[in-house]
């Protein structure tokens, strides 16, 4: 017997503990990226969205909507500033300067209505 190619042969087939490390290594990889991913999809991506609809909810806002405070405050839109708004509450029409970032809500419900060509 040549022992030497055995030897050769023994030296160029993978070693089964590095095998056993790459095995252990992707076991404790791929729930990790797994939890991100869901992450990502469950938590981040909704608030993204939530985020970006107020955002343009309040650079929407018009004189003359009604809003909703955070603070729970309803009143009318009298006047919009780059960063304030001036609402009037209540039927003796106190007025109250607050940020826009306050707005949690409009409730008047305006018609996007987007131009329509009729065709003849």
């Amino acid at each position: 017997m040549n022992f030497e190619a055995i030897k050769l042969m023994a030296a160029t087939t993978a070693d089964p503990s590095n095998q056993a490390s790459w095995t252990s290594m992707l076991i404790t990889i791929v729930p990790l990226a797994l939890m991100i991913v869901v992450f990502y999809f469950l938590l981040i991506r909704p608030e993204k969205k939530r985020a970006k609809k107020e955002k343009a909810m309040r650079e929407n806002l018009q004189v003359a909507d009604e809003v909703v405070t955070i603070g729970g405050i309803i009143g009318r839109v009298l006047s919009i500033q780059e960063d304030t708004v001036v609402v009037e509450t209540g039927s003796d029409r106190n007025r109250i300067r607050v940020l826009k970032s306050a707005i949690a809500e409009n409730r008047t419900a305006h018609d996007d209505v987007e131009t329509v060509t009729i065709k003849k």
